[in-house]
């Protein structure tokens, strides 16, 4: 006679089974999906020109946010250049017209991987199309608009700076040229005071006039109209333990950064911004426009920094 082990399970056992099941389904779909969404060599960072990219027998122009697998090809225009990021987040910017395979790419970039995807990852996302749209559809003040000068350069509570060099950029409503830049420590003492034809001026905060100051404040003002000046906006250095603590990760992020290039500025903008180091975002944005003038990703890609950020109001 031939005998059965029957097996019983309780209503709770026959529960958790089910979920374990529907939890291992969704594990194996997730990592599916993820698989896929990293089924790319590069992206495309940065573009400049009439460069394109060849998959299978079609040549299409290259896009910014582009993602470029292993049997593509590249076609770089003269007086062009693609700034690109592996997938291991190892930047390569290639200058020189011409056809490049993207395998042949790859194999340029190195093994090992880099915490620069971390803040790639931010910059396209931030410039995308959704995050534009968000933005436009946002509601609230807008900074400092009625100014007759509008300084951009943000509020208190991100005035920090990690370097010794700012770039501080201005527009007038009202008053014009010249313009007066003048620097008080928090006692209201004048530091140091520049007069500029133009609507930019660099400081240099290791400059013995700061040398013991931790925060100092800007105003902007017309020389020909007196009435027509800027809120103050105030500058300040980090404390020892914050600053020892983004350089280090500053170390790590320029690990893989073999040049200062106008490209390699432009990432660290990202990295800055999203350390709500603000001022220094803008440096390096100013930075990348002036090496690299004819480069659209690097205007756009500060336009849209200052709009997010409510530095700017958009027009």
């Amino acid at each position: 006679m031939a005998r059965f082990l029957v097996i019983s399970y309780s209503k709770t056992q026959t529960q958790t089974m089910k979920k374990g099941k529907i939890l291992i389904v969704s594990g194996l779909f997730l990592i599916s999906f993820l698989t896929r969404a990293q089924d790319y060599t590069f992206r495309v960072l940065a573009n400049k020109g009439a460069n394109e990219v060849k998959s299978g027998d079609a040549w299409q122009s290259i896009k910014t946010g582009a993602q470029l697998k292993s049997g593509d090809e590249l076609k770089i225009s003269e007086n062009s250049s693609v700034g690109l990021v592996h997938v291991s987040g190892k930047p390569l910017e290639v200058k020189q017209a011409g056809n490049y395979k993207v395998a042949d790419l790859a194999a340029k970039v190195g093994t090992g991987s880099s915490v620069l995807n971390k803040y790639t990852d931010f910059i396209l996302s931030s410039n995308s199309a959704e995050s534009k749209k968000n933005r436009l559809s946002a509601t609230g003040a807008v900074h400092r608009g009625l100014e007759d000068i509008k300084v951009f350069l943000p509020e208190n509570q991100y005035a920090e700076i990690f370097n010794t060099k700012a770039i501080i950029n201005w527009e007038a409503a009202k008053g014009g040229a010249p313009y007066i830049v003048s620097m008080k420590n928090m006692f209201d003492e004048e530091l140091s005071k520049i007069e500029t034809p133009e609507t930019t001026v660099q400081v240099d905060l290791s400059d013995p006039k700061f040398a013991n100051e931790s925060a100092i404040l800007v105003e902007v003002r017309s020389k020909a109209d007196a009435k027509s000046k800027s809120e103050q906006h105030l500058i300040k250095k980090l404390s020892p333990g914050r600053y020892e603590t983004i350089k280090k990760q500053l170390a790590e992020t320029t690990a893989d950064m073999k040049e200062e290039t106008a490209f390699d500025k432009y990432l660290l903008a990202g990295f800055y911004e999203q350390n709500k180091l603000f001022i220094d975002a803008i440096t390096c944005y100013e930075m990348a426009i002036k090496m690299d003038p004819e480069n659209p990703t690097y205007k756009d890609g500060y336009e849209e920094f200052l709009l997010r950020n409510k530095l700017k109001a958009a027009k």
